[in-house]
């Protein structure tokens, strides 16, 4: 498939990963990542300050943040998915990152078509 794809091998790191953490507002298009993290609004405290802090982590091993398609998906179940990826050396974590980055896109684009 040519188009997306092709246009994300182009994209370097820093293009690839501008996002808010994970709970936290901000980034290019606030109020479409706030609807997208919709699920992480309401979790607990307690599993807040543990996003919070894996978060933290995550970002001191690989110097980026922690980027997943949150649509959907509930404050455990991304926490899960955090941990579980702390485990990837740097290019594969790299690669699963921007592998979420085209999910996040393309589920972008499909609502922006849908309007």
């Amino acid at each position: 498939m040519f188009g997306e794809d092709h246009a994300f091998e182009a994209m370097r790191g820093a293009d690839l990963l501008a996002h808010p953490r994970i709970g936290e507002q901000g980034g290019h298009a606030p109020a479409v990542s706030e609807r997208e993290q919709s699920g992480v609004r309401q979790a607990s405290a307690l599993t807040l300050a543990a996003l919070t802090a894996e978060n933290r982590k995550y970002e001191e091993r690989f110097g980026h943040v922690f980027l997943v398609a949150a649509r959907g998906r509930s404050a455990d179940e991304i926490l899960r998915a955090l941990r579980r990826r702390m485990n990837n050396d740097p290019v594969t974590e790299l690669e699963e990152a921007a592998a979420e980055q085209r999910k996040i896109t393309r589920m972008r684009l499909l609502e922006m078509l849908d309007q």
